[in-house]
């Protein structure tokens, strides 16, 4: 079990945020009075260790108050990095859900300008406010029954991403993944083109941090089918044991399963899997491996013996 160290707001944006104490946490909306309230990053929240440390790094250098790094809550006692997106905190009389690990720091980022670095992109975490209430210092803060498994979906596809059809795959997987209890983080279109293929799964991986991606699409022998080649450059580690076993399920089902080129591969923690294109073979493909996919995921958070 965790506390609230700070309770940080900016009322302008571009302007540092301030501890004030206490403030009203608005359910879909984020902190009162908060200039970055509304965005899709509604509450953003540091642990206190992190700052204790960077505060020693450039001690006598620069003061490094609370909200120096955009945080709203910094929070004493809970590890962020075992909380991966859809864990629920308890915070004061509100709840959040996690929505996102870490981000990007823009070249501007005035965060650097004042402390020549930034702990927010590799240790912070976002949230949305799913119960609205008061929080203050000294409130407890605790996760909240168990991590949900998290997806994101991509689906690749010239004539859906330019209005040639509405694509049908993405729905299916997501129907699929949350009758099977796996929330769904976010949700890309994207065009055949490798280059924005492997700049999506990037950021998906690594700004939302899903146990999973899921893509659609893309995998066959087409020219413009350049899913694997995304995956296989955005890849840490290969886990291509998936992508044989969608192939050898699915030529019992039709030969053309050999024409396949996907690839499933890991990126930090995230599992990245090619699926088909076609609705159809997307629910045959994905309601075989999902059952084997949870125990796998359990040994890429450390949650579970070989």
């Amino acid at each position: 079990m965790g506390k609230i160290a700070a309770v940080c707001i900016s009322e302008k944006k571009g302007t540092v945020k301030k501890d004030i104490g206490r403030c009203l946490f608005i359910k879909g909306y984020g902190l009162a009075g908060d200039a970055h309230a509304g965005s899709e990053r509604q509450v953003s929240l540091l642990p206190l260790e992190s700052v204790l440390k960077f505060r020693e790094r450039v001690k006598g250098k620069v003061e490094i108050p609370y909200g120096t790094f955009g945080e709203n809550l910094l929070t004493v006692g809970i590890a962020y990095t075992e909380c991966p997106v859809g864990t629920r905190i308890r915070c004061g009389e509100a709840l959040l859900e996690i929505t996102q690990i870490g981000k990007k720091c823009h070249t501007s980022c005035e965060i650097r300008k004042i402390a020549g670095d930034c702990i927010m992109p590799t240790e912070g975490i976002f949230a949305k406010v799913l119960e609205g209430g008061y929080v203050s210092i000294g409130d407890e803060a605790q996760t909240v029954g168990e991590s949900p498994l998290s997806v994101c979906i991509l689906i690749a596809s010239d004539r859906a991403y330019y209005g040639g059809y509405k694509d049908k795959s993405g729905p299916v997987i997501k129907e699929i993944c949350e009758d099977s209890g796996y929330i769904t983080a976010e949700t890309v279109l994207c065009p055949d083109d490798e280059d924005i293929i492997y700049n999506e799964l990037i950021r998906l991986a690594d700004d939302i941090s899903p146990d999973m991606i899921l893509t659609t699409g893309g995998t066959g022998f087409s020219m413009r089918d350049m899913v694997p080649e995304a995956t296989l450059r955005a890849a840490h580690r290969n886990a291509r044991g998936i992508a044989e076993a969608i192939r050898a399920y699915s030529l019992k089902i039709t030969p053309n399963a050999m024409l396949s080129r996907a690839e499933s591969v890991i990126r930090g923690r995230t599992v990245i899997i090619n699926l088909p294109g076609s609705p159809k073979a997307v629910r045959e493909c994905l309601e075989y491996i999902l059952p084997t996919m949870k125990h796998g995921i359990e040994l890429l958070r450390g949650e579970a013996d070989k």
